[in-house]
């Protein structure tokens, strides 16, 4: 059975909707961001938090746990800088007392998710995995600092683990049945679809000024199914010994700009945005955008949807569920 931790939230609901096709997964969720209604009818549900260890250990206790799926953090960037103690009393020290549960019940199976956020701000094109990691804020920090704990787990307690680090999960599921559904919501192409669907006045483009063909910034868009399906692959390479330990990148290597993402929403919709120009926010950087040739080397595993069939995709599910 495979515990899958931050379940309901959006990429946890979209690797349950995959990984109960082909085996038996119990999810926990304290539903702090996360919606029951997201996830899979299949998957047993347990509402309860990862920094309990009574809640951990009713679970370890009761279900035969052969691997760990972490999904349960504080992502936003701008409230990890304002508020650091809530993103290490979560993403770190109730991922510790998650790891040290995982220790004592005899679990050799951890998959982690981690963040482009890690890497800082490289001046590359292409981000790999030996890019140095210098994240520049609270968040990325707490995701460097669990990925810095599973090495060490892995040298002292015989831990296999795969991180995974993700740049922009987009999209829906096919199924149209679960979605992207964040509250405050700070992504960018639910935030424009959101506008299309007249919820938002306008849509904010901070900068126009950056060396990029167009001056906007460019980012790396990745359907979160894309996303599930390289969880899927780790999780058997895992129990199946093929790896011991890795870390990926998962993106798309192509790099899409705010502009192109803008008129790919248009296209889309058949919608105008009204569109404000403003001035750059601090911190971002001009292009983002991940090499994933090393998973799709070891593990098989490449981006199969475009920016378009990613845009479709999340404008099925918020014109149902607006």
């Amino acid at each position: 059975m495979i515990l899958v931790v931050g379940g309901a939230g959006y990429i946890g609901s979209h690797v349950v909707k995959e990984l109960v096709e082909k085996e038996q997964v119990i999810v926990l969720d304290n539903l702090s961001t996360g919606h029951r209604n997201l996830v899979d009818d299949r998957a047993v549900f347990v509402q309860g938090d990862l920094g309990n260890k009574a809640d951990l250990k009713s679970i370890f206790e009761t279900y035969p746990i052969q691997a760990v799926m972490h999904f349960a953090a504080n992502s936003l960037v701008g409230e990890s800088v304002k508020n650091p103690m809530k993103y290490y009393q979560n993403n770190v020290a109730a991922t510790l007392t998650l790891l040290e549960t995982i220790v004592d019940y005899g679990v050799k199976h951890f998959i982690f998710s981690s963040t482009a956020a890690t890497y800082g701000i490289p001046n590359v094109e292409l981000i790999t995995e030996d890019c140095p990691t210098n994240p520049i804020n609270p968040y990325g920090r707490s995701k460097l600092m669990v990925e810095q704990m599973l090495a060490d787990f892995a040298v002292a307690y015989g831990l296999n683990y795969v991180v995974l680090r993700y740049f922009n999960a987009a999209g829906a599921h096919e199924s149209g049945e679960i979605g992207e559904d964040h509250n405050p919501e700070t992504h960018l192409i639910p935030l424009i679809l959101q506008h299309l669907l007249g919820q938002r006045e306008k849509i904010a483009v901070f900068g126009t000024d950056y060396d990029t063909p167009d001056g906007t910034c460019i980012r790396d868009y990745i359907h979160v199914t894309d996303l599930a399906k390289a969880h899927i692959l780790a999780l058997e390479a895992l129990l199946t010994g093929k790896k011991k330990t890795a870390v990926y990148n998962l993106g798309n290597g192509l790099g899409y700009s705010v502009k192109e993402v803008i008129e790919t929403c248009e296209k889309v919709t058949g919608r105008k945005a009204v569109i404000e120009y403003t001035d750059r926010r601090p911190g971002d950087p001009a292009r983002l955008v991940a090499s994933s040739q090393k998973i799709e080397e070891e593990l098989g595993w490449k981006a199969e949807y475009s920016l378009e069939q990613i845009i479709e995709s999340a404008w099925r599910w918020h014109r149902q569920h607006s």
